[in-house]
């Protein structure tokens, strides 16, 4: 069971950095992308949403799967305090405080990824809606024009 204090630290905060790496970079990317969009260069509507929006998905399903990883590190470390406590008979409550609050750190960077994530998404969301309203005005008026 000691291999679940290694899989905790290194196994579910690496995946929970990896998943805020990712979710920063592709933050960054539709940010460009979206700064430097003509929505007037587009012939349709579901073009211009289509290229607006690639990756976003992937920033939603980090901000809201990232708060059960860092769970899932939680449990894990509970689980192995417990275990600790079985095998070694302890009741000495420094050493199971000490595990329980190790155990709860995954779940704080859990949430360390998933609040920023989905601030960046929610931000990219309106900046896209912004352009496709604009695309609309913008076809209105020719319209008119």
């Amino acid at each position: 069971m000691s291999y679940l204090h290694y899989l905790i630290d290194y196994g579910v905060i690496g995946i929970l950095i990896l998943m805020s790496i990712i979710a920063l970079a592709i933050f960054l990317e539709r940010l460009k992308f979206l700064k430097k969009t003509d929505p007037s260069t587009y012939t349709s509507e579901a073009l211009l949403e289509t290229d607006l929006t690639k990756g976003l998905h992937i920033i939603a399903s980090i901000g809201s799967n990232a708060p059960y990883v860092g769970l899932l590190g939680t449990v894990l470390g509970i689980m192995l305090t417990f275990y600790t406590i079985g095998q070694e008979g302890l009741i000495e409550s420094k050493k199971i405080m000490v595990g329980l609050a190790l155990a709860l750190k995954a779940t704080a960077v859990g949430l360390l990824v998933a609040i920023p994530s989905t601030i960046m998404y929610n931000f990219l969301l309106r900046k896209v809606k912004e352009k496709i309203a604009l695309y609309k005005a913008q076809k209105r008026q020719d319209n008119y024009a």
